[in-house]
């Protein structure tokens, strides 16, 4: 399995003959195996020029940059070779279609729905009110006829999920509100943080198949980014991201120390970065039996499937179901 590398110094990335090196900042330089590695994801200040783009592009490396609080900034994509016309127009043709669209938007909101609800029910009856709450509000998606009015529901699910979210985190950080722009406390950093690397992940996923990522459904499409990654990005941030989160501060795994505020803008430092990247990257390569193909898979590959799932419901195999955590 190839494996995903994370560069926090400052240097330069080069290629040399057929192998690309990192040197940092005081010219210490090692080799990086580009034959085994699937993503670049580059954290601190780097230099590089064509000829770097030249070997990914053989290698079919994807290159994700982030800026000085660590969140997303963008990527740098090999050729596409997973391209089908078909596919595209049929893509698009869900989209202009509301019926249709409508389908896969509440789709999306229903996954989501479901992991977020699954995260309160782990405490009991501290947290049935919050489930029933969220339930009643995700069973008006039922009657919505209008993007609009999906998320509008799907923000009042999440506020519920936010207001809940005390009861998941027992440790010394304190929660009012979800803020993301910027974030202004700890906790809301490591949502924002863990966010863009579930965004950056499903992206990859996206690449591999003949799906356009900024043709989507429930996100409205436009310019500047791959609004379909959002869209299936909303099932898995309540299964993958908040569930790590939660155990990484009770574990005191992440502390107070961990953090940073440059005026008003809480972020991880390169520390508190080191600790979340490990995690987030054993909880991406580690497996379990998938109950429909029978065998072991990444929650990796996991994403990559639902985006099968999504190529088989717009050309008319096999209708969309979302991705919903049996156990």
């Amino acid at each position: 399995m190839n494996r995903d590398v994370f560069i926090f110094s400052k240097g330069r990335l080069h290629r040399k003959n057929n192998t690309l090196y990192f040197a940092d900042e005081h010219g210490k330089s090692q080799p990086l195996p580009v034959e085994q590695t699937e993503n670049l994801h580059l954290f601190g200040q780097i230099d590089f020029n064509t000829s770097l783009l030249h070997i990914l592009t053989q290698h079919d490396v994807r290159l994700h940059v982030y800026n000085y609080y660590g969140y997303y900034d963008g990527t740098y994509y090999p050729r596409n070779s997973q391209v089908s016309g078909y596919t595209k127009v049929q893509q698009s043709a869900h989209y202009l279609d509301l019926s249709k669209r409508l389908y896969l938007a509440k789709a999306f909101i229903q996954g989501a729905v479901h992991h977020m609800q699954r995260n309160l029910r782990k405490h009991g009856e501290e947290s049935r009110s919050y489930v029933d709450t969220m339930a009643s509000r995700a069973a008006l998606l039922e009657e919505a006829s209008s993007i609009a009015q999906v998320m509008g529901i799907e923000g009042q699910c999440r506020q519920i999920y936010y207001e809940g979210l005390p009861i998941l985190v027992r440790n010394n950080f304190t929660w009012e509100h979800r803020s993301k722009r910027p974030p202004h406390n700890p906790l809301n950093a490591l949502i924002s943080f863990g966010n863009g690397l579930m965004y950056t992940t499903v992206v990859s996923e996206l690449y591999k198949t003949a799906l356009d990522p900024s043709i989507s459904y429930l996100h409205e499409p436009s310019s500047k980014r791959f609004s379909l990654s959002l869209d299936v990005a909303e099932i898995f941030k309540p299964f993958l991201v908040d569930p790590l989160i939660f155990s990484l501060v009770n574990n005191r795994r992440i502390q107070e120390k961990h953090f940073k505020n440059d005026e008003g803008i809480v972020h991880l430092n390169d520390e508190g970065r080191k600790i979340f990247l490990a995690a987030y990257d054993e909880k991406m390569k580690s497996t379990f039996k998938h109950r429909k193909l029978n065998r072991m898979v990444s929650y990796r590959y996991l994403i990559r499937l639902e985006s099968y799932k999504l190529i088989k419901h717009i050309i008319g195999d096999e209708k969309y179901k979302p991705f919903k955590a049996w156990w």
